[in-house]
């Protein structure tokens, strides 16, 4: 087989070859990729289903990445992309050029985002659109003649991606401990201290919290609070009622501007088109990527109030010196399209509402037949649980024994794709199907989860 082409029948065992030869895989350990090859070939997915070159048939029971929204083998996402390649495939954005899908698709967007949340930049993806809104946040507050406002607070276990600035937003040790060295002026709040955002000084946390690191660091030196409506990488944590809501009135409190990342729970994951819809909140600007074009191509946005738009434009007349190659790429904002239109006529938000029901109605299962299981939860077509060696007293498994690892890996041998949560020494199961997902299909899943589970039980508890 030639090395630059992939022959209609494919010599497996070379394409295993060249996979550890050529390609450095993201998030995975070299050292067993090197050991062993690739886990797994795909070659192509229908529905919630992806095939590999065995022609095994796996549920995406994570949507691959969180993202393919709509599900996988959609013909309309191919026939708005190919159209619009033959039409415009490419054209900058710089310079004020501009195109009809970007226009359309920043237009489409301010008629589903809460308030004021109106006006649209372009990226390529959550990394970037984090990045973006980090360094429009301290232009914008240097244009205002705050220039000491340059703090970004996060959150424990939030993850905002893996470029330096959203790295370093990231509250999870593992991403920041990769590199050696970091965005300087990013702190990390300990999550959902909820009374202590109200400004309850006697509770133990107050110190790690949002409103104590901005009482200790000077709430003029703090730019921004960025937080996701629920924490997807960091084990699906939902956030306690009014907590959202009170981060939001510490913003105003102090005049710092609010980020909500929706890159996972923006359009329709949580059972709302977006997250921080579900507590009736306007952040100050709002992130996205992954479900914008169910991943059919790259593609992500920073959205802003208006108002923050027009006070940029009327402090300066120069350049906004930022931007990519690929901001409004109008293939990637025809198929965002394309993609919105699915999931409205679809009704695909109200079925993601729907199956959340579904899902904890299968965990309480799991947690009635299955003595590790505990912490279950779900909102919209996100869910996960947690398992422990002594649930009713919360004693973790020893990280030694690779609990939640084992559970995904015979999960594997049953063809359903799931995700292991391991920070900080915890044992989660996360699921995120698509928004398609039916309830037979989530039946399926919980039966496979069952089967994983009582297999690993049954080598854990003698």
């Amino acid at each position: 087989m030639n090395e630059n082409i992939i022959e209609e029948k494919v010599d497996i065992q070379k394409l295993k070859s060249l996979d550890k030869k050529y390609y450095l895989h993201p998030t995975t350990s070299i050292h067993q990729q090197q050991e062993n090859g690739p886990t797994v070939i795909f070659k192509e997915g229908q529905g919630i289903y992806l095939t590999d070159v065995y022609d095994d048939v796996y549920i995406d029971g994570l949507s691959s990445l969180w993202n393919v929204n709509i599900g996988h083998g959609r013909q309309e996402m191919v026939d708005a992309v190919s159209t619009q390649m033959g039409r415009l495939a490419y054209s900058s954005s710089f310079q004020g050029f501009s195109h009809d899908p970007v226009i359309c698709l920043s237009q489409k967007i301010a008629t589903m985002t809460p308030g004021d949340l109106n006006v649209s930049f372009f990226t390529s993806g959550g990394s970037e659109s984090n990045e973006t809104a980090f360094k429009l946040i301290r232009n914008y507050w240097k244009l205002k003649g705050e220039a000491e406002r340059t703090k970004i607070i996060g959150l424990n276990r939030g993850y905002h991606g893996i470029t330096m600035g959203a790295t370093s937003a990231t509250g999870i040790a593992q991403f920041q401990n990769m590199s050696t060295a970091n965005a300087p002026d990013f702190l990390h709040a300990k999550a959902f201290q909820l009374d202590c955002e109200l400004g309850d000084k006697s509770n133990p946390n107050y110190r790690e919290s949002i409103r104590g690191i901005i009482e200790k660091e000077g709430a003029d030196t703090i730019a921004a609070v960025i937080l996701e409506p629920v924490q997807g990488a960091g084990g699906i944590n939902i956030p306690p009622d009014g907590y959202l809501q009170a981060v939001r009135q510490l913003c105003d409190e102090y005049g710092i501007l609010m980020i909500a990342d929706e890159v996972i729970t923006g359009f329709g994951r949580t059972g709302e088109m977006f997250g921080v819809n579900n507590w009736g909140v306007v952040p100050d600007v709002l992130t996205v990527a992954k479900g914008i074009t169910s991943g059919y191509i790259q593609l992500g946005a920073v959205i802003i109030r208006e108002t923050i738009r027009d006070e940029l434009a009327e402090l300066s007349s120069d350049i906004f010196f930022h931007g990519f190659t690929y901001s409004g790429h109008p293939t990637a904002c025809a198929a965002a399209l394309k993609n919105i239109e699915i999931v409205e006529n679809e009704n695909l938000v109200v079925n993601a509402k729907n199956m959340e029901a579904e899902i904890l109605k299968g965990f309480k299962y799991l947690e009635s037949k299955h003595p590790t299981v505990s912490k279950i939860r779900a909102i919209g077509l996100m869910g996960a649980f947690e398992l422990f060696a002594d649930r009713a007293n919360e004693v973790p498994f020893e990280p030694s024994q690779m609990v939640a690892q084992k559970v995904v890996q015979e999960c594997m041998k049953r063809k359903l794709i799931v995700r292991p949560v391991i920070f900080e020494g915890s044992n989660i199961i996360t699921i995120a199907p698509p928004l398609i997902t039916n309830k037979e299909q989530i039946g399926t899943i919980i039966e496979i989860l069952s089967e994983a589970l009582t297999v690993v039980e049954k080598e854990l508890i003698r």
